[in-house]
Formats: structure tokens, C-alpha cells, sequence
């Protein structure tokens, strides 16, 4: 019979995602539920020192598949060992990121596997011993509870900066096991061949605790400059709206909403963003919402916990020398 939580652990050039310590916290939540232990999995190349880590986080145990074919990052490498340790250890309940890495990771996985998922969980329960995902639909507009039947391991992927991350336990430790890698080149149908880093020194969206958004009130790319002087004062990504990106105001890599990116952080301030269901569906589970619009019957007000009816450009650069008198 199937026993354990796993969780999958996330890292970049060496380090963990923020996305991995959320998971393996929620693991040991969800692990403590069921009365089974938590197993943290981790793959990469050069990465056993930070199998310690995660045990700081909850982790009973940590398996480490450490291989250079595993950096960087491709869907057949890590599909290919994941689910043979799956198929071999049989945990009940596998857990993961719904990162860009982990939508595509958790899809390719389950099928794999050929068991159920539920993707982009806003939260996970245990009703009557049995595991729970929830999860919106409709663009956000309800949650749905996804029990499963019958599907072993239950897969699930969690929204990023949902999950709260549990104070680490550095005097806590975890049983070391390293898995034994086999990847033969047959099975590798893809390369990397090269990797554009961005090195703006931005923050990542899906990741960030604070950002600034704006829409089409913003009436053109030049404009955004307020924006990213208030986002650096109070160390928040910029995001844009679905119209602004289509007018090619802003990159696609800072679109916020159904067909962009998933946020979850703890401050969204919305400029001049009409709140269209496709922009609420990618924001709307953030702690805080702000909405500075000139029109009262905005969609946006509906969503948000502060709104100021007024002109962003005046708002916003009064905002900005606010901050700075109360950060100097």
C-alpha cells in the first residue's frame, strides 16, 4: 500500500527556490495529518550539501539524485527519475511547485505516471484520512475540492506564495539517501543548448512579496518609470496587465493574469488596471490588494481591500515621497 508524502524540491544554479520551501513546509503539515512520514526529493548536479536544508524545513528524509545530466533542467531528465523513484518507493501523496519548472515537470509527470493531478492548489487538507487539493476554477470565480480516487500516488502542484513556509529547525536532521541515476542519451529527446540569463536584477514575479502593477491607464511605456521608482523604494517587482503587454508596453515576462503569470504576493498595487476576469485570475489570491483607478465602478474595487478613486499619476508619485520620508 502506498505511505509517505514526497515533496520536490526546486533549485536554480545550486540554490532552492523560495516555491520548494513552501512545498516541503506543507509536506510536513499534510505528512503530520496523515501519520506518515515527509520525504523531500531533490535533483540536480553538485547538490548533495543542500539535501541538509530541507530538513530544517520538515523533512524526515531527503533522496538526492545527483548527476550532471540533471543541469540544467529538462522535462525527459527529470521525469524519467522522479518517476522511477515513484514507481520504486510508492509514496501516497506527491506534492510539487506550480512553477513555470513545475507546470511543466508535474504535466509530463503525471502522465507518466498515469495518475490524476490537481494543478495550481491554493490549499491542501485531510478529510477523513484522506488527502485533499483545493483549487480555483472559472478564472478564480469559485475554489473547487478535488478529492481522488483510486489515483496513487495524489499529485498536486501548489500556486507559489501561498503556502506559508514554517520556521526553520536547524537542529533538526534527515536520513540521507542517494539515488542511483541511469540516464540513458536514448531517453534524453531534448538539450539545452543555451541559456539567456536575464541579469537585470530584477524580481521574479512569481516570486516577489510586493508588486506594482500597471495597466492601459498607464497610456504608454514611458510612463512606467513612476512605477519602478516606487517598486525600487519598497522592493517589489513590476507587473503589467494583459492590454499593456499587447501594446507592447512591457515584456510578456511581466504580464500578470490567465495567459501570463500566477502571483500570490503579499502587497498588489493595481495602477490604472481595470480588473478584467483574465487580470483578477492571475492576482486575486494576493494578501493585500490596492487599486488606484479613476473610475469608482472598476471592476478592480470589487477585488480589492484598499481603492483610491483618483488619477495614477498623481497618486502614485505622492505615494513614491511618502515612502521615501518614512524609509530615510
Amino acid at each position: 500500500m502506498a505511505q509517505g508524502v514526497w515533496a520536490i524540491a526546486e533549485q536554480r544554479d545550486g540554490e532552492l527556490r523560495k516555491v520548494t520551501y513552501e512545498i516541503v513546509s506543507e509536506g510536513r503539515r499534510i505528512a503530520d495529518a496523515l501519520g506518515q512520514e515527509l520525504t523531500a526529493v531533490l535533483l540536480g548536479s553538485n547538490i548533495k550539501d543542500k539535501a541538509a536544508e530541507l530538513a530544517h524545513y520538515g523533512a524526515d528524509k531527503v533522496i538526492v539524485a545527483d548527476d550532471p545530466k540533471l543541469d540544467p533542467y529538462t522535462t525527459d531528465a527529470y521525469t524519467e527519475v522522479i518517476a522511477g523513484l515513484v514507481q520504486e518507493k510508492e509514496p501516497a501523496v506527491l506534492l510539487m511547485g506550480a512553477s513555470v519548472q513545475g507546470k511543466d515537470l508535474s504535466a509530463r509527470l503525471s502522465a507518466r505516471l498515469g495518475v490524476a493531478m490537481a494543478q495550481d492548489c491554493t490549499a491542501f487538507q485531510v478529510e477523513d484520512g484522506n488527502f485533499v487539493a483545493v483549487r480555483p476554477i472559472y478564472a478564480g470565480k469559485a475554489y473547487a475540492k478535488v478529492a481522488f480516487e483510486n489515483s496513487w500516488p495524489n499529485m498536486a502542484t501548489a500556486r507559489p506564495n501561498v503556502m506559508a513556509v514554517a520556521e526553520p529547525d536547524t537542529s533538526k536532521t534527515a536520513e540521507i539517501i542517494e539515488a542511483s541515476v541511469d540516464l540513458a542519451d536514448d531517453k534524453l529527446k531534448t538539450k539545452v543548448v543555451e541559456i539567456i540569463r536575464d541579469e537585470s536584477g530584477k524580481i521574479e514575479l512569481t516570486e516577489a512579496d510586493k508588486i506594482v502593477s500597471g495597466g492601459r491607464g498607464m497610456k504608454g511605456p514611458e510612463n512606467y518609470k513612476i512605477l519602478e521608482e516606487l517598486a525600487d523604494l519598497i522592493g517589489a517587482a513590476v507587473g503589467a496587465s494583459r492590454a499593456a503587454v499587447d501594446a507592447g508596453w512591457r515584456p510578456h515576462t511581466d504580464q500578470v493574469g490567465q495567459t501570463g503569470k500566477v502571483v500570490s504576493p503579499n502587497l498588489y498595487i493595481a495602477c490604472g488596471i481595470s480588473g478584467a476576469i483574465q487580470h483578477l485570475a492571475g492576482m486575486g489570491t494576493s494578501k493585500v490588494i490596492v487599486a488606484i483607478n479613476k473610475d469608482p465602478d472598476a471592476p478592480i474595487f470589487q477585488k480589492a481591500d484598499y481603492g483610491v478613486v483618483a488619477d495614477l499619476f498623481d497618486v502614485v508619485p505622492a505615494l513614491t515621497e511618502e515612502v521615501k520620508k518614512y524609509i530615510q
